[in-house]
């Protein structure tokens, strides 16, 4: 597959250049998750980016699945791999980038850009990816033990299969860089900040495209304070003023905050104390618990995804499902300090676009700042789905991190190539 993915039509070049110059371009964003890569393709044309096609695949390490839509959302592709559990993450983006080949024609790659989950204190910025860069990446996987190893395996791969093509590092803290200092401390000895012991935040390529969606079609929102829910399989929260990140749910790893589909969310340390000293658990046994074996999984006993949980009738889904609304009532509510008040409740994400029932059950929890929901819109997954009479606007704003991943990537790569000439 590898001969396909380099050598065939609109493959990735090792010449690529900035669109300012000659040629037919593509970008593409890459986001490798634990058992996903989600994938978009990019027309670049004068400087303007065009959606071509995305989608992802998903049942890495079991069945994996590709599927892949257009730009008018009809399915291009469908493929799956019997038998292929054993496939890894790098033999999966071979087989995507012959697609990507064929789809792309003509088009010559120019640049890929990655979400990179964890960018640690000293990268606030898009990065283009070399050894140095990867060094310091690797040494943050101890912090974001379940997505960094991918997303840095995604980009080695990448480079076995076109060497000299720019590859481009977003990170997923970045957006929190601004945040207030209180907001980044943790109440444990200082000298531990300064060795990077602080909170960073995560899902920012998320809520950076909240923020610049809401310019567009909320602008006095967008100016206010809101609270973006980034709901899916990872979960979390943010308060942003005028479009700046002031405080949010996760901190210092990505298990922090609210419950998800397999992590705890936020847990008493001492439970994790407890785990090592009393039930003798290894420091790594405690690691996969919270990040794998916990969350809507752990309580459940059944799924740790909420569609398996809401079709179920067992009393165990339905105490995971009021559990998870519980927590994310209680953290919204957290927030609101930061901002002084609240205009706007944003939803994203697979659970926050598309789980009415969740939806309106932490708006319920949070009628007491003047949430009303219009029920018919919010079943409908209506753009709208606060009532006129509510204090706070209710939106649901489908996220594109694929799309700001893109941005990025043209962004730097132009800026890199204007320094050269």
């Amino acid at each position: 597959m590898r001969n396909r993915a380099v050598a065939g039509a609109g493959r990735p070049q090792s010449h690529a250049r900035p669109d300012s110059e000659a040629g037919m371009k593509a970008i593409v964003s890459l986001n490798a998750g634990s058992s996903s890569i989600k994938f978009a393709l990019y027309r670049l044309s004068g400087g303007q980016l065009d959606f071509d096609a995305g989608g992802k695949i998903e049942g890495i390490g079991t069945s994996p699945r590709l599927v892949a839509r257009d730009a008018g959302s009809e399915t291009i592709v469908e493929k799956t791999w019997p038998g292929g559990d054993a496939l890894s993450h790098e033999n999966l983006l071979e087989d995507l980038f012959a697609w990507a080949a064929t789809q792309l024609g003509d088009r010559k790659v120019a640049a890929i850009g990655h979400r990179i989950v964890h960018g640690g204190v000293r990268f606030a910025a898009p990065q283009i990816i070399d050894d140095t860069l990867l060094d310091a990446l690797d040494a943050l996987i101890p912090l974001a033990p379940l997505h960094q190893p991918h997303n840095l395996a995604a980009v080695r791969a990448l480079r076995l299969l076109a060497p000299l093509l720019p590859q481009i590092a977003c990170f997923d803290t970045a957006f929190h860089h601004g945040m207030p200092p209180l907001a980044t401390r943790l109440p444990i000895p200082r000298a531990f900040h300064g060795q990077g012991v602080r909170r960073y935040g995560f899902h920012g390529l998320s809520y950076e495209y909240i923020a610049g969606r809401l310019r567009e079609i909320d602008p006095a929102l967008a100016a206010g304070r809101v609270i973006a829910a980034h709901l899916g399989n990872g979960a979390s929260m943010c308060a942003m003023r005028a479009g700046a990140s002031v405080d949010t749910t996760m901190g210092f790893t990505a298990l922090d905050g609210l419950m998800m589909g397999t992590r705890s969310g936020a847990i008493d340390p001492g439970v994790v104390l407890h785990l090592q000293t009393q039930v003798g658990m290894a420091a790594q046994a405690v690691e996969t618990l919270l990040y794998e074996q916990s969350g809507l999984l752990g309580v459940s006993g059944i799924s740790g995804d909420m569609r398996t949980l809401h079709a179920s009738d067992a009393p165990e889904a339905k105490e995971a499902v009021a559990l998870f609304v519980q927590q994310a009532g209680r953290q919204a509510a957290a927030l609101i300090p930061a901002l002084g008040g609240l205009d706007g409740l944003v939803f994203t994400a697979g659970i926050g676009e598309n789980d009415s029932e969740i939806r309106a059950a932490i708006c319920e929890r949070l009628a007491w700042t003047g949430v009303i929901l219009d029920l018919d819109a919010n079943a409908s997954n209506a753009p709208v789905i606060s009532a006129p009479d509510s204090r706070v606007i209710v939106r649901i704003v489908p996220t594109d991190e694929e799309r700001v991943i893109a941005d990025h990537t043209v962004a730097l790569i132009n800026r890199h190539g204007r320094g050269r000439r």
